[in-house]
Formats: structure tokens, C-alpha cells, sequence
């Protein structure tokens, strides 16, 4: 009977593998001073001290003590209403240890799906402003809460009292509402 035509395609006689040669990428082209390297901005350091810095929006310490109180219920608000979340998801879950919770019906699971996604989405939401919250913070310890991230100038009080971690003057914010759109 011969030589197995499988053996011989596959690397002729000896019926070895050939492997293909390996790929290389092309090396990158040297920059040039045409084409620099990025410049990223960094990050300035919060002192932690516990002292803050002269408030560039004009602010005394006794209202930014004011807004720092706001800011800290609302934080606490936040990680209570996250957790509680949290403990609900994994709840309505159960982990398949309880089975009167076990979906019985394609609409009963559909709704789990829904509730479970809508959970997910607030506790995203949760998460941004749990970042917001924590970013005013750290502006009240280098100086600059109260001032407009888009125009450089004094968020009002009414605002920050209704916002307290409000990063655009209202004026600002309406500005980049309307491009939204």
C-alpha cells in the first residue's frame, strides 16, 4: 500500500509539520520634533493636612465648611442607598439556595433581567456622583471649589447650595445643555 497521501502533505516524506515563519511586527518609525510625545496633564497633589488652601472663589471657611458638611451627608446618602442596592441584587439573585425566589415563567425571568439591568444603572449613577462628590472634596482641600470648570470664574452660592459638588455655573451648564441637543 504506499505513503499515505496525508503524510505527504502535510511535510512530505518525513511526515512532519513545516510551521509558518513568525509574524514581526513592523518597528515603529522614531519621532520627531514634528511629532512628539503627548504631554499629559499632572495631577496635582491634595494636601492632606486637613487645612485648606485659600479658596479661590472667594469662599470663607465657614461656608466651605457649610458646603463640605453638604457634601459629606450626601456622600453618606449615596453609600447607604449603594449598599442597600447591593444587598438586593444579591438577594433577588439568591444564589439558587432559595427556590421561591427561582424564576417560574419566561415573563417572571424577564422581569428579574429588567430589575437586575435597572439596579446595574443606578448604581452606575451612584458611581458618578460618588466620584463628583469626592472631586469637591479634594477641591475644597487645594483651593479651587466654587469655581466654574468651564469659565474659570465663581460658581453662585445658590447654586452650590442646591448642587453643592456642581461643577459649572449654571449659566455655563445650560450652555453645554443646549449643545446636547
Amino acid at each position: 500500500m504506499g505513503s499515505s497521501p496525508v503524510g505527504s502533505s502535510l511535510g512530505g516524506a518525513s511526515g512532519r509539520v513545516s510551521r509558518p515563519p513568525p509574524l514581526v511586527a513592523p518597528a515603529k518609525p522614531p519621532r520627531s520634533m514634528d511629532n512628539p510625545p503627548p504631554v499629559l496633564p499632572q495631577p496635582t497633589a491634595v494636601p492632606t493636612d486637613g487645612k485648606p488652601r485659600k479658596n479661590l472663589a472667594g469662599l470663607t471657611p465657614k461656608e466651605l465648611e457649610f458646603y463640605r458638611d453638604l457634601i459629606l451627608a450626601k456622600r453618606r446618602e449615596i453609600l447607604g442607598d449603594m449598599t442597600s442596592m447591593e444587598l438586593e441584587a444579591l438577594r433577588s439573585s439568591g444564589g439558587g439556595t432559595n427556590l421561591s425566589n427561582l424564576p417560574l415563567h419566561m415573563a417572571d425571568m424577564g422581569t428579574d433581567n429588567y430589575e437586575q439591568e435597572f439596579t446595574l444603572g443606578l448604581m452606575e449613577k451612584d458611581r458618578k456622583l460618588m466620584r463628583d462628590l469626592n472631586d469637591a472634596l479634594a477641591k475644597i482641600q487645594n483651593g479651587t471649589y466654587g469655581i466654574c470648570e468651564g469659565t474659570g470664574k465663581p460658581i453662585s452660592k445658590a447654586r452650590l447650595e442646591a448642587q453643592p459638588w456642581a461643577r459649572y455655573s449654571i449659566e455655563y451648564a445650560r450652555k453645554l445643555e443646549g449643545r446636547m441637543r
